[in-house]
């Protein structure tokens, strides 16, 4: 059967969005963007800390988003869990040696989003105002 050009276009699309949904870095990259990720990183690179002292250092986490941020990041290796036999029993959590990592990447790009957030408004202000005065003319 031959395909027409647009009907070659769309199968090629169509596999190039099944193949990047498979891919092990954008799946990796997907999970570490997350902003609770950050946060977490961010909040463990103090040291190592008990759910409740991740949570008053992270405002606006749930439990069950912190859990679960927390389980991810250790099935991902970027977080150990420490279980301390006690009454009631402790669990810390912590960086691994790869999450620390990944601790300068997360500054650069906090410090990046600093340097430039100024005129990342001023480009969306702009924008928006181009984008409305279009709607008007219309």
């Amino acid at each position: 059967m031959t395909l027409t050009a647009e009907q070659s276009r769309r199968r090629a699309q169509h596999h190039y969005n099944a193949s990047l949904e498979l891919c092990p870095a954008r799946q990796l990259l997907e999970a570490i963007s997350s902003k609770w990720v950050t946060l977490v990183l961010l909040a463990l690179e103090e040291g190592p800390q008990r759910h409740s002292e991740l949570r008053r250092h992270i405002p606006g986490a749930s439990q069950k988003m912190l859990t679960s941020t927390l389980r991810t990041l250790e099935r991902d290796g970027l977080v150990h869990r420490e279980i301390t036999a006690s009454v009631p029993v402790r669990t810390d959590y912590g960086l691994t040696p790869r999450g620390r990592s990944l601790l300068p990447i997360i500054f650069d790009m906090k410090e990046w989003a600093e340097d430039n957030m100024d005129a990342v408004a001023a480009s969306r202000q702009h924008h928006d105002r181009g984008r409305a005065a279009a709607v008007a003319g219309q």
